[in-house]
């Protein structure tokens, strides 16, 4: 059914992905599929730049990777069949440019419980109304 599935992970609240790791592999054993993990890293900001030391993306992007790797062989596949990937930048557009690039014919990710008076916010997290917004291939919201 779907051979290539996207997983953007927030490691923040790495948690919160299990749920859309399950769904994943479900899905993904059912055709054989892949499974590609991404997480963004956000830009640093020009304002903080002389407060952090020279190679703090350096290390937050190998941070990321170890922790996605851990995920990875977590997740129960052959390790042929499943990918991660750090990208850094805006999250929803890196996420739909990696699905792009990957050939990804689903994404599954899930959404942070809305807060209480954000309106904006209130049936999806701002980054997975994007997603579902303007995704070119299919999207599953996975609530925990």
């Amino acid at each position: 059914m779907y051979n290539n599935i996207l997983v953007p992970i927030d490691l923040s609240d790495a948690g919160l992905a299990k749920s859309a790791i399950s769904t994943a592999v479900m899905l993904s054993t059912q055709s054989n599929g892949t499974i590609r993990l991404i997480n963004v890293l956000a830009l640093t900001p020009v304002m903080l730049a002389e407060y952090v030391p020279p190679d703090f993306e350096v290390q937050q992007r190998k941070a990321a990777e170890d922790a996605l790797a851990i995920m990875g062989s977590e997740i129960g596949l052959e390790p042929a069949r499943v990918s991660a990937i750090v990208r850094q930048g805006g999250v929803y557009q890196e996420i739909l440019e990696e699905a792009a690039a990957s050939g990804a014919d689903l994404i599954v990710m899930t959404s942070h419980r809305p807060q209480r008076h954000a309106v904006r916010t209130y049936f999806l997290g701002s980054n997975t109304g994007h997603v579902v917004r303007y995704a070119r291939c299919s999207v599953l919201v996975v609530r925990k």
